[in-house]
């Protein structure tokens, strides 16, 4: 699933992965960041649940999202594919500035929006101006190819990842979340292995990648994001081992990078900015 083609004058929205866990009270910096692109006290939010089973799950990121000073929050009930092709739902989106997706199972996601008007909605909407933000499942599906599950672990095994298709806004990265939380290296690796066309985005609870129209994401947040670049990748033994068997890959960079830190994912390289550094010869 491509992203959508952006209209002549046009720029794509932001897309805003978060890692699960976002701090909502103390210092949330993320959300307030995501309120502010998506218009301060102008942002018209639209909150998708639909990953959560639980009740409050809208209803709850109304309220911080409102105490944020967005001008509109609305969350809407999608539970079934049929909700997906209602037009009360579809006329919300039309006229939102920021959609953001709440973390559950990224698989219910997938099972009850894919290959839908709402799905196609929201392609069609970031390529030309609507920000997106999703936090745990809400990230993992942003991309073409989405982890689904899988097994934890720093070695990569074959059918150690799940995959599924997403919603297809990025295909320049697949993206894993809760990421040193729970152990997920070897599960991105393997997904990796599969698609090297792709950069690997590992992000940690309470942290975000600010992904721009230009491909350039910045880190937000108290964690950090595992970069993955497989670009250059010599060797990989996946099509050769056998269930359960760790997996050898050859020549792949990794890049951990903190708040603050961009990185381009076109030229698949960091932005690095030193102020007043100070390099001597070791």
């Amino acid at each position: 699933m491509s992203p959508a083609q952006t209209k002549k004058g046009a720029s794509r929205g932001f897309i805003i992965p978060i890692g699960g866990a976002e701090e909502k009270d103390e210092n949330p910096v993320i959300l307030e960041k995501f309120i502010e692109i998506c218009g301060g006290n102008d942002a018209r939010i639209v909150v998708i649940p639909t990953a959560s089973r639980l009740r409050h799950t809208g209803s709850h990121y109304e309220e911080v999202f409102d105490e944020l000073g967005a001008a509109d929050v609305r969350s809407i009930t999608v539970s079934s594919r049929e909700d997906c092709e209602k037009d009360r739902v579809l006329k919300k989106i039309e006229n939102a500035t920021g959609v953001f997706i709440t973390g559950g199972n990224q698989l219910r996601l997938s099972t009850i929006m894919g290959g839908t008007s709402l799905a196609k909605l929201l392609r069609k909407r970031n390529a030309n101006g609507l920000h997106i933000g999703g936090t745990s499942a809400g990230a993992a599906i942003m991309p073409e190819h989405m982890i689904a599950g899988g097994e934890t672990g720093p070695t990569p095994f074959k059918g150690q990842a799940i995959l599924a298709p997403g919603l297809g806004l990025t295909n320049a990265v697949m993206i894993d979340q809760h990421f040193r939380e729970r152990g997920r290296l070897g599960r991105l690796l393997s997904a990796l292995a599969f698609n090297p066309f792709a950069t690997g985005l590992g992000i940690d609870e309470d942290t975000a990648a600010f992904i721009g129209p230009d491909g350039v994401f910045e880190v937000v947040g108290s964690g950090a994001i595992t970069v993955v670049d497989p670009a250059n990748l010599k060797y990989s033994s996946i099509g050769e081992a056998r269930r359960g068997e760790p997996v050898s890959l050859i020549n792949v960079r990794l890049h951990i990078l903190t708040s603050g830190s961009r990185f381009d994912t076109k030229t698949r390289e960091p932005i690095i900015e030193f102020e007043n550094a100070i390099f001597e010869n070791a």
